[in-house]
């Protein structure tokens, strides 16, 4: 069986090369039906692909299935730029990712807190002018006594809680 040829490649693309690329695809129409319509908008679509995956949106199990194979298959022809669409969806996740991180970080000061690094709690203090190094302390030895005494984690979670509004300004 003779290999399929783009016309602006030299060198022929294998079948599971081919496979491999439309399963690509259709994981990225999967993705671009699972956005919000708000979230549509900021992407870079042509209008047949729009209209595409607005309908997917309705569709169960099956007719789901054909219509995710029929957003590949828009995606593959060239009416869509899908490289603009991944660079899009990329910018989409990154608020996401820095909000991961932002809580990720006050997870690990809530730690040292809890440990015992009090140093951390002068940093703290002098890094958000509007925390209260009382009730840092507080909420710090309110903490340390649950885990001690293995207390449901309320002032844990009020700790928590400080520090975000600490990291957000609020």
């Amino acid at each position: 069986m003779d290999k399929i040829v783009p016309p602006d490649s030299e060198e022929p693309k294998s079948k599971s090369q081919i496979k491999r690329e439309i399963a690509a695809l259709k994981e990225l129409g999967k993705q671009l039906v699972a956005l919000s319509r708000k979230n549509l908008t900021a992407i870079p679509l042509p209008e047949n692909l729009m209209d595409a995956i607005l309908a997917a949106k309705t569709f169960k199990r099956e007719v789901l299935r054909r219509q995710l194979q029929h957003i590949a298959g828009i995606l593959d022809h060239g009416d869509a730029d899908v490289e603009a669409i991944y660079r899009a969806l990329h910018e989409l996740s990154l608020p996401h990712k820095k909000e991961v991180q932002t809580m990720h970080e006050v997870e690990r000061w809530r730690d040292t807190l809890i440990a015992g690094d009090d140093a951390l709690i002068n940093d703290l203090v002098h890094r958000y002018v509007n925390a209260d190094r009382q009730q840092l302390r507080q909420l710090v030895r309110n903490a340390r006594r649950e885990q001690q005494h293995n207390s449901p984690p309320k002032s844990r979670r009020a700790l928590y809680q400080y520090l975000m509004d600490l990291q957000s300004g609020n």
